[in-house]
C-alpha cells in the first residue's frame, strides 16, 4: 500500500510538472515572438470600441432611432462580447489585444458587476408584486392565483380589459378584501385603499393610477403604470416617443406626491438605464438593484432579457426582490418586500 501511494504521488507531480513546463514554452515563445505587440490590432480595436461604448452608453444620441435608448436597454448583454474578444486575442496570441480586452471587463464590472452578488436582506414589513398579465392571456383565473400565491400584502396588475378584468376580481377578492380597477391597471391590497384616482400619462386612455395604502407599517402612495409599448423597427429604429412622453408626466405626478413613502408598480417598457426615463428613475430607487439577486430580467417570460417591469420606490427600504414563476403572460411577475416602519 505504501509503495502504490508514492508511485500515484509521483506520476502526479510528474503530470503537473509536465503541464507547468508546456506552460513554460507556450509563454516562452510568445515572449520571444516579436510580432506579439503587433498581431492582434484589429481585436485590440474591437475591445477598446467596446469599452467606449459601454462607459460613454449615455453620450450615444437618440435622435437616430432612439439608438441610445436601444444600446441602454440591452447594456448588460454587450458583456457576452468580453469572452469572444478574450478567444480571439489568444487565438492571434496579441499581448496588445489581451490588455485591451481588459478595458471592457473592468467597464462592464464597473456597470454591473454588483448585481451579480446576492444583495437580498432580511427584514421588511409589506410584499408588493406587479405583473403585466397580458391581455391575451389565455388562463387569467390561473394567473390570478399564482400572482395571489407569493403572499403579496399588495399586488398590481397591468394590461387588464375589460372582458379579463372581472375573472381577475372573482379569482382574488378571497385573498384581498380591497381593490381598485382603473381602466386597464388594477391593484389588489390586503389593507385599505383610499385617494384612488387616475394618472394622467398623456395618453387618452387610463393606464396608470394611485392609491394610498394604509398598511401596518404606515401611509403608502401606490401608484401603478403601464408605459407605452416600444418598438424595433428596421425603417425608424427605437421607436419610443409616446411611452417617452408619458414618462414624463408619470414623473411629475410622482414629484408632486404628497406622501412621503412612495412605491411604483407596473411594467415601464424600460430599464434603469434607459435615459428615456430619467424623469422617473432620477427620484427613485431600483429595488432589483438596491435588494435584489441578478438582473432579475422579467421579459420575454420564454427568455427574459430585460428588465422592463419595475418595483421602484422613496422614502422606503428595499429589503429583497425577485422574480416569481412564469405564468400565462409573456411578462414574469416581479415581487419585493419593503420596510416602510422606520424606513
Amino acid at each position: 500500500m505504501a509503495q502504490a501511494y508514492v508511485t500515484e504521488t509521483g506520476s502526479g507531480g510528474a503530470g503537473t510538472g509536465r503541464e507547468e513546463s508546456r506552460l513554460r514554452r507556450v509563454l516562452g515563445r510568445w515572449r520571444r515572438d516579436p510580432r506579439i505587440w503587433r498581431r492582434g490590432l484589429l481585436v485590440a480595436a474591437l475591445a477598446i470600441a467596446l469599452a467606449l461604448v459601454m462607459a460613454l452608453h449615455a453620450e450615444i444620441p437618440n435622435r437616430y432611432g432612439n439608438l441610445g435608448s436601444l444600446t441602454e436597454t440591452f447594456l448588460p448583454w454587450l458583456g457576452l462580447l468580453i469572452p469572444l474578444l478574450l478567444a480571439l486575442a489568444l487565438i492571434r496570441r496579441s499581448a496588445t489585444a489581451l490588455i485591451a480586452v481588459v478595458l471592457p471587463t473592468a467597464v462592464w464590472l464597473n456597470l454591473f458587476g454588483g448585481l451579480l452578488t446576492d444583495r437580498t436582506g432580511a427584514g421588511g414589513d409589506l410584499t408588493v408584486v406587479t405583473h403585466n398579465v397580458n391581455a391575451d392571456n389565455a388562463d387569467p383565473s390561473g394567473t390570478a392565483r399564482e400572482v395571489a400565491a407569493s403572499g403579496a400584502d399588495v399586488v398590481a396588475l397591468e394590461e387588464l380589459t375589460e372582458t379579463a378584468a372581472p375573472v381577475y376580481e372573482k379569482a382574488l377578492e378571497s385573498a384581498y378584501k380591497y381593490h381598485e380597477v382603473v381602466g386597464t391597471v388594477g391593484l389588489w391590497s390586503k389593507y385599505p385603499l383610499s385617494g384612488t384616482e387616475a394618472v394622467d400619462i398623456e395618453l387618452g386612455w387610463k393606464r396608470a393610477m394611485r392609491s394610498t395604502v394604509t398598511a401596518p407599517g404606515g401611509e403608502v402612495a401606490v401608484y401603478v403604470a403601464h408605459l407605452p409599448s416600444v418598438r424595433v423597427k428596421l425603417e425608424a429604429g427605437f421607436t419610443a416617443r409616446q411611452r417617452d412622453k408619458s414618462a414624463d408626466a408619470l414623473g411629475e405626478a410622482i414629484a408632486d406626491e404628497p406622501i412621503d413613502k412612495v412605491i411604483l408598480l407596473g411594467d415601464l417598457n424600460g430599464t434603469m438605464n434607459d435615459r428615456s426615463l430619467n424623469a422617473v428613475t432620477a427620484q427613485m430607487r431600483s429595488t432589483q438593484g438596491a435588494a435584489g439577486s441578478g438582473f432579475g430580467f422579467s421579459w420575454p417570460a420564454s427568455f427574459p432579457m430585460a428588465r422592463i417591469d419595475q418595483i421602484m420606490v422613496r422614502g422606503v427600504e428595499p429589503a429583497a426582490s425577485w422574480t416569481l414563476p412564469e405564468t400565462g403572460s409573456d411578462h414574469l411577475p416581479v415581487a419585493a418586500r419593503v420596510q416602510l416602519d422606520g424606513s
